[in-house]
C-alpha cells in the first residue's frame, strides 16, 4: 500500500491521463445475491463503460460479507484490484456500486488509482446525450449535486486561502469553501431556471390535453425497443440505436388508428436498475408524461435474460414517480431473436396478457393495434347528437378529434352519429338525442 503522506493523484498530469482512460471493472455478490446476478449487473456496466469511451481492460466480482466504510472492499481485495490495474496499465476502477467521496479519497490516497461508480458513468451519458434545454438543466443539477461532497478531493491545496480581512481574526475562506459555495449558488440558479423550463412544459402539456385525445405514454428498460416501437407505430423518425440511453427526451407523436380514432404517443427516457436517485429526482418533470398518461405501454425485452428484474426496475419506478396505478399494456419486444415455442410459453407465463411483438418483422403489430383500439374505445360514447347551425365550432372540432359515422343537414342543425371521446362528452350532452 502507498504511503499515505503521498500527495493526491495529479488531475492535469499526462500519465495520470492516459491511465485514467483505461479501467478494470469490480462487480460485487453481497450476500444472498447469486453469482449470475453479479455477472449480469457487471455485464451491463460492462456496456454502460462502452458508452463513454473508455478502454476495459480487465473485470473481476468481488464477494464481500459486509462493507469496508473506508474502501467499500476490504484491504486483501484492494490490493488485489489495485495489482489487477498496475499489471494492465490502468489508472481507473470503476465500482458498479455506490462509493462515497471519502471512499473515493481513500482509493486514490491508498491505490493512487482513481475510483469511480456506476452513477457517474450514468451521469456522464446523459450529459452527451441531453438535447433539450429541459434535460441538459436537469442534468446539470444533478452533475453539480454529484460534485458538491466530492470538492475536498479535487484539492491538493486545502490549505490555500482567501485572506480574511483587517478587522478578521480568522484566516476567511479556503478555496474549497469559495468553490462549494458557488457550487450551490449554482445549484440555486438552475432550480430556478429548471422551474421556468418545467412550468412551459406543463403549458403544453394543458394543451395537448385540449385536444381530446386518449394519452399513452411508452416505458420501459433502456434499450428495450421504446423509440423503434414509437417509430413503427407513428411513422416517425425518432433516434432508435442499440444502446443504452439513446434518447432522453420525451417524444409526443399523434398515432391513427384503423377506426379512424387517435391517440397521442409519448416515448419516455429509459429507466435501469440503481439508477442515481438524483437522476430519478432530476428527471421526475420528464417523468412526469407517464405519470399524466391514460395508459402505458410497458416495452419488455424478451431476449434479455434479465427480463424480470427489467420489468420489476420499471414497475418500481414508475410507482415512485405516482404511475403505478396506471393501466399497463405489456409487451415483449424483439420477440424475432427468440424462436423456441418453449421460451416463449415460459415468458408469456411470466408476463400475464402480455403481446408478443417485433419492431423489425412485425410481428404482433395488429394485436397491439387491437388493445390500443380498446384502450381508446373504453373512454369512447356512441351517441346522435344534433348540433345547431350556429355552434360551428363545435362542429368543426368534432371533425377533427372525434370518429364521424353519418352526418346529415337539417332544419335545426347538422345530425350526427358519432363516436364521441370522453373529453368532448361534457360539452356536447347538451346536443345529445335519447335513444
Amino acid at each position: 500500500m502507498s504511503d499515505p503522506e503521498q500527495k493526491p493523484l495529479d488531475p492535469y498530469d499526462p500519465e495520470v491521463i492516459a491511465r485514467s482512460n483505461r479501467a478494470i471493472l469490480v462487480g460485487l455478490q453481497r450476500p444472498g445475491e447469486t453469482a449470475t446476478e453479479a455477472l449480469c449487473l457487471l455485464d451491463e456496466l460492462h456496456e454502460l463503460v462502452g458508452n463513454v469511451g473508455v478502454e476495459i481492460r480487465g473485470s473481476l466480482i468481488a464477494k464481500i460479507r459486509e462493507e469496508n466504510p473506508r474502501t467499500l472492499v476490504g484491504s486483501g481485495k484492494l490490493e488485489e484490484i489495485a495489482a489487477l490495474a498496475r499489471a494492465k496499465e490502468c489508472g481507473l476502477i470503476i465500482f458498479d456500486d455506490e462509493l462515497t467521496p471519502a471512499q473515493q479519497r481513500n482509493w486514490e490516497k491508498d491505490a493512487k488509482l482513481r475510483a469511480i461508480d456506476r452513477q457517474e458513468i450514468i451521469l456522464d451519458i446523459f450529459i452527451t446525450r441531453a438535447k433539450t434545454r429541459e434535460a441538459v438543466l436537469q442534468v446539470e443539477l444533478a452533475q453539480l449535486q454529484q460534485m458538491l461532497p466530492r470538492l475536498k478531493r479535487l484539492w491538493s491545496h486545502l490549505d490555500r486561502q482567501r485572506g480574511g480581512g483587517a478587522m478578521q481574526r480568522d484566516a476567511g475562506e479556503t478555496q474549497l469553501e469559495m468553490d462549494q459555495r458557488k457550487i450551490r449558488d449554482k445549484i440555486a440558479k438552475v432550480r430556478r431556471d429548471l422551474a421556468v423550463v418545467v412550468g412551459q412544459r406543463a403549458t403544453q402539456r394543458k394543451q395537448r390535453q385540449r385536444v381530446p385525445l386518449p394519452t399513452l405514454s411508452i416505458v420501459g428498460y433502456t434499450n428495450a425497443g421504446k423509440s423503434s416501437l414509437l417509430n413503427k407505430l407513428t411513422g416517425s423518425e425518432v433516434l432508435a440505436a442499440n444502446k443504452l440511453f439513446a434518447t432522453l427526451d420525451p417524444t409526443t407523436r399523434r398515432l391513427e388508428l384503423p377506426s379512424g380514432r387517435a391517440m397521442l404517443l409519448t416515448d419516455t427516457v429509459g429507466f435501469i436498475r440503481r439508477l442515481p436517485h438524483r437522476l430519478v429526482e432530476a428527471f421526475k418533470a420528464t417523468l412526469e408524461e407517464a405519470v399524466q398518461a391514460d395508459f402505458l405501454i410497458h416495452v419488455v425485452d424478451l431476449s434479455s435474460p434479465e427480463r424480470i428484474k427489467h420489468a420489476e426496475t420499471t414497475l418500481a419506478v414508475l410507482k415512485e414517480i405516482g404511475a403505478g396505478d396506471r393501466p399497463v399494456i405489456t409487451i415483449l419486444n424483439k420477440a424475432d431473436l427468440i424462436n423456441d415455442p418453449m421460451d416463449r410459453a415460459e415468458a408469456l407465463a411470466a408476463h400475464p396478457g402480455a403481446i408478443l411483438i417485433s419492431t423489425q418483422t412485425g410481428e404482433g403489430l395488429p394485436t397491439l393495434i387491437e388493445r390500443l383500439e380498446q384502450c381508446a374505445a373504453a373512454k369512447d360514447k356512441k351517441v346522435t347528437l344534433l348540433i345547431p347551425h350556429d355552434q360551428y365550432a363545435l362542429l368543426a372540432k368534432l371533425h377533427a378529434n372525434a370518429t364521424i359515422l353519418s352526418s346529415a343537414s337539417e332544419d335545426e342543425g347538422t345530425r350526427i352519429e358519432v363516436i364521441l371521446p370522453s373529453r368532448l362528452q361534457e360539452p356536447c350532452k347538451a346536443w345529445i338525442i335519447p335513444g
